[in-house]
């Protein structure tokens, strides 16, 4: 399929006024070339890695947090399920939002609320104002992140440059998720746990004020409405199932409180699927699943990111309950895995042009594996060395030059008025895969540890075999991924994506 057809970037209005002469369904025509792209793709990576970087920062900080405003375990999990809930359900939507009302209008709407709710969250003087404003984050990081990745293909010609443009995008939002374990610990030791919040304001102040001079307004898709049915029933349905399969931590896979939003949730979306059929102007073209390398692309992220979320949460826990590090030790002990997934992602733009998107995402997730294969081996009497660095450097540079490809397949394929969609589906891909795969983890570690997983400090021994069996369990999981993009994945679809 030619560039000009499929790409849902190629439109040049990103950036750029949308004229009031744009008709319906038809694109903005720009007058001049976006200026300065550097400065859009630095804006637009600054707040995908702010958004990716609350999903982790927490971990670190809850022990302070139960402490100080007296949580239970469950008030503990929902400081961290509200985010993950309101993120990935609200996704889509702000995906087409971003088509509708313009990239920047909900970039700068999304980081607000954001910013204000990390104020709220820093200050909260109890566990349910804390939960509240992180719900209120993770909605407004459903607004703020699809824009990101938009703003980013836009502002970039169509080609190397473009690819190498995602490939940044790739690498800060993997690093947002890498850094969560060292930015978390260094605050709660040298400050408190409330500056894991408070830090977000003065960085998405400063974020904003250049988004707000150095972005342009676009809208793909003016003169449409609003898909409101589908809108209640993809997000209904999302935030339903994300809240299911949170569950699974506390309850199980098999407890009504997990099977009864688990199944409400794909009812949900079943019904979506059944009113976009037969609506003129739907929220989600079906006919995008049609492409190969979109559909395709998409669940690489999801499987990618069902393993990496898992990977952190698991290696952070791993240093600190097994390995006696502090918060802040355990931050720098992840440190050279976070500098992999940089050079991994920041690398694949020139592998690509040698191998293609489809070889090199499948040697990217084959590594991934054998990284989580030999983290699996781990030992309550490890050492730096083998059960962190090594292992840690094999996962995230796999993961690295794996989703670099991945999410240029997955937007290469769509129409320009979708563009703001397609980046909305990347990202929800790879956030549910984050919650879901985290939740089957953390089950399957809790069923194989003797000592049930806690915010405690059971025997360190006791909770070696649950961890290691939750990186054989990801270790699987992207082995049927590399399988799958092997036999999904068209073999030509790499020539596409690099002609432009």
């Amino acid at each position: 399929m030619p560039q000009t057809d499929s790409d849902p970037t190629s439109d040049p209005a990103a950036g750029t006024p949308s004229g009031p002469t744009a008709g319906p369904g038809t694109a903005a025509r720009p007058s001049t070339r976006p200026p300065r792209p550097w400065l859009v793709v630095l804006v637009a990576c600054a707040g995908q890695f702010l958004v990716v970087l609350d999903v982790s920062v927490m971990n670190v900080a809850l022990p302070s947090m139960k402490a100080d405003l007296d949580l239970g375990s469950l008030g503990l999990q929902w400081v961290l399920n509200a985010y993950a809930i309101a993120f990935a359900g609200f996704m889509l939507l702000g995906g087409r939002a971003a088509d509708l009302y313009g990239r920047k209008t909900m970039f700068l709407a999304g980081l607000g609320l954001f910013t204000a709710a990390s104020v709220v969250g820093g200050i909260a003087p109890e566990g349910g104002w804390l939960i509240g404003a992180r719900a209120a984050q993770g909605l407004g990081a459903a607004a703020l992140s699809p824009a990101t990745l938009t703003l980013v293909t836009a502002a970039v010609p169509a080609g190397a440059a473009r690819t190498r443009a995602i490939g940044t995008w790739t690498a800060v939002g993997a690093a947002g998720g890498a850094a969560g374990g060292f930015v978390g610990g260094l605050l709660v030791d040298l400050l408190n746990w409330r500056w894991v919040l408070l830090v977000n304001v003065p960085v998405g102040i400063l974020v904003l004020a250049a988004a707000a001079l150095g972005l342009r307004e676009s809208r793909t898709a003016a003169g449409r409405r609003l898909d409101l049915p589908g809108a209640v029933l993809v997000t209904g349905g999302l935030a339903t199932l994300a809240y299911g399969i949170v569950q699974t931590e506390m309850a199980g896979w098999t407890a009504p409180a997990t099977l009864l939003p688990l199944l409400g949730g794909l009812a949900l979306l079943a019904l979506f699927v059944a009113v976009e059929a037969r609506t003129a102007a739907p929220l989600v073209p079906l006919g995008i699943f049609r492409n190969r390398a979109v559909s395709a692309a998409n669940v690489g992220i999801m499987l990618c990111g069902s393993s990496s979320f898992g990977m952190w949460f698991f290696m952070t826990v791993y240093a600190q309950n097994v390995l006696g590090y502090t918060p802040l030790q355990a931050g720098l002990a992840l440190v050279p895995s976070s500098l992999a997934v940089l050079v991994g992602s920041k690398t694949a733009p020139r592998l690509m042009a040698l191998t293609g998107a489809r070889a090199l995402a499948l040697t990217g997730i084959l590594v991934a594996a054998a990284g989580f294969a030999w983290q699996s081996t781990l030992t309550a009497d490890g050492t730096f060395l083998t059960t962190i660095l090594g292992p840690g450097i094999l996962m995230m540079g796999g993961i690295g030059l794996a989703t670099t490809p991945l999410a240029t397949l997955a937007t290469s394929g769509a129409a320009p008025g979708d563009a703001g969609l397609v980046s909305g589906l990347v990202n929800t891909s790879r956030t549910m895969g984050g919650a879901l795969g985290l939740a089957t983890l953390t089950t399957v570690a809790a069923s194989t540890t003797p000592t049930p997983l806690s915010l405690g400090t059971p025997a360190a021994a006791s909770l070696v075999p649950g961890y290691a069996m939750a990186f054989r369990v990801s270790t699987g999981v992207l082995l049927a991924a590399a399988v799958l993009m092997a036999l999904w994945l068209p073999r030509a679809v790499h020539r596409t994506v690099q002609k432009g």
